[in-house]
């Protein structure tokens, strides 16, 4: 059964994983108020990143007012509008739990080697494709309608 729930599921996914534990990211989140969508963005640390498949969360977490706020997105939501990658951290666990705990300087994550490089091109390929899907959904609309 749980084979054939995921073949189901299996299908086109509109995010794809392009950070990883460690990493800082822009959660570019859809948020409706009284009637109104507006897109909220959401900058933290990736702590955690669970399930496969469909139902894949990761737990972005940040310091608000000096408070640690931790939200979990879910990847495939269609709530979420972009995810933007910031900076590639250097981390050697799974789960960074233990930056509850952290404040100030010993919570930070140091930067990879050679990261800067990796969110220019992973930026560069963002704006390309988000050009692509601009240019066909223009020429979609300046196309008329066939007669049947």
């Amino acid at each position: 059964m749980n084979q054939i729930l995921e073949k189901a599921l299996e299908g086109e996914f509109k995010n794809e994983l392009n950070f990883e534990i460690g990493d800082t990211i822009k959660v570019h989140y859809k948020i409706v108020e009284s009637g109104k969508e507006r897109i909220q963005v959401y900058e933290g640390v990736v702590i955690s990143i669970a399930n496969k498949g469909a139902s894949k969360t990761f737990t972005v977490r940040r310091i608000s007012y000096d408070i640690g706020v931790e939200r979990i997105f879910p990847l495939h939501s269609p709530r979420i509008a972009r995810l933007e990658l910031v900076r590639k951290g250097s981390v050697r666990r799974a789960k960074l739990f233990y930056l509850r705990e952290k404040t100030g300087k010993s919570g930070r994550i140091k930067e990879r080697k050679g990261g800067q490089a990796m969110v220019a091109k992973e930026k560069k390929r963002q704006d390309e494709a988000i050009a692509t899907k601009a240019a066909g959904t223009k020429a979609a609309a300046a196309e008329p309608l066939q007669p049947a």
